[in-house]
């Protein structure tokens, strides 16, 4: 090569298409490429693919350089033609996974093409383009990665979860703003400190040991533990703990991420007790239910030995002991019922402030005049549907757990007021519904609850008293009743500060008239009708057998509901009354009830039971609520109700018609 052809070859340009949508990055890259002069390189930038096919054809060019980020099909749809078989000239595409060494041969090509020998007096125009096309990737490369990082930074600074970092030896280098926001902690007052820092009395060591047994180890630990706020309350947080090792292998720090999840807690703790305080109800009612027809043999053979003796009889007394006794029993087993709900109801839509105002008039003589009391009644209160004598019992043994409370005086407050239950409320009290209630709250200043028991003290016989100065059954029947009535309660307390019990009845929407209580009226316990008793417990239907043909009575006996249709078939004379037990196999009470009132219009129907099934009250066509007697019962109870059936008073039958 002869030295004028290789002058004019060594000043010949090399010409070079650069494309890509990143108009900055294409200027970067041509500034790193024209390092080896202006005047031996001419370099076109174009931002689309339109204008890389126009510029291609407009002007000869020696290399076409493409910067394209990866993905949406790669840069090789930026070239004309299928699979660019309209460019004639190398290309080289510039991305994260480019062939280092087609890039070189490509270059290599271009150059040599262009200039055909080299000029040894000038560096290698090839390696220049390839050098400065190694800078602009490595410089993109580093910009890449400071935005990860940057990313990575802002994902742990805005983590709604905690992120701690600690050194091998558990000593604190870091820890996020959540971790701030929780613990009350801030970054200044932690690191240097070790997690310790956390530590709650309520955790046990052997979860320590074992969290740190598994992270020396080289394992992910990964468990629910509860910590320690700065203000000393406690939470629970679902932690993981990721030991991290350098290149060698060898564990260097450790990462601790965990998520909140004490209100989780709470409402898993609220949903297990109320599964809890169900099963137990319906356990307890159970029991109520067959220990009833248990208590009502015996006070019926009582009662009927009691009638066979002498007024002078010694005897009497011992056989009165007896009737006592059961009556106990009996009340016993009616606050079970209404622990189980199944208490029979006379439900009616009522305004509390009338009901505990009635109330408030009483307890001033059950609480003492050390306990001042003071009841705040609602404006405009909304009217729910309840049992007022059952809304009684609440208010009164509450107000007694607040005496027995308060046993050097105090204070007994009694609120009624509406609330409307929104979403918030909801999701922390994961077993009520939102709505609108009227609230009673009872609160008192006495003793408090300690924290221990309040898990416990609407379970039935669960008591904090001293022996001898309670049954247990009061809260617990005050969580029947408010259970059964629909409503809601909970109860906060704090020792030494006093306690709150909050009860939620839900809005009656449409209130109609209270109805009125059905009046008793006085009449003989004796008659001369015929009676088809229905009853499945064999001792309490020969009882009462026995009794109502004492009193004057034919009885039709039968075992249960298929038995007493035939007997009622069977019998051809008329039946002027059926007593009938509500719950008995095969067929029960209300549906005997059904049945025999198209054979038999006339005849009137008394139930009794130790509890009350919801079938019973969906019979509209019959009156449970004049026409129930609740096991166990006096046989002069039974005497005057059934009385009461077969000859209502003429007001009775006036509302039965308006009815």
């Amino acid at each position: 090569m002869d030295g004028t052809k290789a002058a004019g070859n060594g000043s010949a340009q090399l010409r070079i298409l650069l494309a890509g949508p990143d108009q900055t990055d294409l200027a970067a890259l041509r500034g790193l490429l024209l390092r080896a002069g202006a005047e031996r390189l001419l370099i076109d930038c174009v931002h689309t693919r339109e204008d890389t096919r126009l510029q291609l054809k407009k002007a000869d060019y020696d290399l076409l350089l493409v910067d394209y980020p990866e993905g949406d099909g790669g840069a090789r749809h930026w070239l004309p033609g299928p699979e660019g078989s309209e460019v004639g000239i190398p290309v080289v595409f510039l991305g994260e996974y480019f062939n280092h060494g087609g890039m070189e041969a490509a270059i290599q090509l271009a150059a040599c093409n262009r200039l055909q020998a080299c000029n040894g007096s000038l560096p290698c125009l090839g390696l220049y383009v390839l050098s400065g096309i190694e800078d602009h990737l490595k410089q993109r490369q580093h910009r890449t990665s400071e935005e990860m990082l940057q990313k990575l930074r802002h994902s742990v600074e805005q983590s709604p979860d905690l992120v701690m970092i600690t050194n091998s030896a558990g000593v604190l280098e870091y820890v996020n703003p959540a971790f701030e926001k929780l613990t009350g902690y801030t970054s200044a007052e932690v690191l240097g400190q070790t997690l310790g820092i956390l530590k709650s009395d309520q955790q046990s060591g052997e979860l320590y040991e074992e969290m740190w047994n598994t992270v020396l180890s080289g394992k992910v630990f990964n468990g629910t533990v509860m910590n320690r706020k700065k203000n000393g309350e406690t939470f629970v947080i679902e932690k993981a703990i990721t030991p991290l090792r350098n290149p060698e292998g060898r564990i260097t720090h450790f990462i601790s991420t965990g998520r909140d999840i004490t209100d989780q807690k709470k409402l898993e703790s609220q949903l297990h007790q109320s599964q809890k305080m169900d099963a137990i109800g319906l356990l307890a009612g159970g029991v109520a239910h067959d220990f009833n027809n248990l208590l009502l043999v015996i006070s019926a053979y009582a009662e009927l030995v009691l009638d066979s003796l002498g007024a002078e009889d010694p005897s009497r007394r011992k056989i009165d002991e007896i009737i006592t006794a059961t009556r106990r029993a009996a009340e016993l087993t009616r606050q079970l019922l209404a622990f189980g709900r199944k208490q029979m109801q006379s439900l009616r839509v009522l305004d509390l402030n009338t009901v505990v105002g009635e109330i408030t008039r009483m307890l001033p003589r059950l609480i003492g005049e050390d306990i001042q009391l003071v009841f705040v009644p609602g404006v405009n209160l909304v009217k729910v549907k309840a049992d007022p004598a059952q809304i009684e019992q609440v208010v009164m043994n509450l107000a007694t757990n607040a005496r027995d409370a308060m046993p050097q005086g105090g204070k007994l407050t009694i609120e009624t007021s509406n609330v409307t239950l929104d979403q918030s409320y909801v999701q922390a009290h994961a077993t009520v519904p939102a709505g609108e209630y009227a609230l009673l709250a009872v609160s008192d200043s006495g003793q408090g609850i300690p924290a221990e028991h309040l898990h416990h003290i609407f379970e039935p016989f669960y008591t904090t008293k001293e022996a001898g100065k309670g049954t247990g059954l009061g809260l617990a029947t005050v969580y029947g009743i408010v259970k059964q009535s629909e409503g809601y309660i909970w109860v906060y307390s704090e020792a030494g500060h006093g306690t709150t019990f909050k009860i939620y009845l839900p809005r009656v929407l449409r209130a109609q008239d209270a109805e009125r209580r059905p009046q008793t009226v006085p009449t003989s316990p004796h008659g001369q009708e015929t009676v088809l008793l229905v009853e499945d417990e064999a001792a309490v239907r020969a009882s009462t057998s026995e009794f109502l043909v004492r009193c004057g009575y034919t009885v039709v006996p039968a075992e249960n509901g298929e038995d007493a249709l035939r007997a009622s078939r069977d019998y051809s004379g008329p039946i002027q009354l059926m007593i009938t037990d509500v719950v008995m196999p095969k067929m029960g009470g209300p549906q005997v009830a059904t049945q025999l009132l198209a054979e038999r219009p006339d005849m009137k129907t008394l139930f009794v039971s130790g509890y009350a099934e919801n079938t019973v009250l969906q019979h509209g066509k019959i009156d449970v609520a004049a026409r129930f007697l609740a096991k166990p019962f006096s046989l002069s109870a039974l005497a005057n109700k059934i009385r009461e059936v077969l000859e209502p008073s003429e007001s009775l039958v006036v509302g039965a018609a308006s009815s």
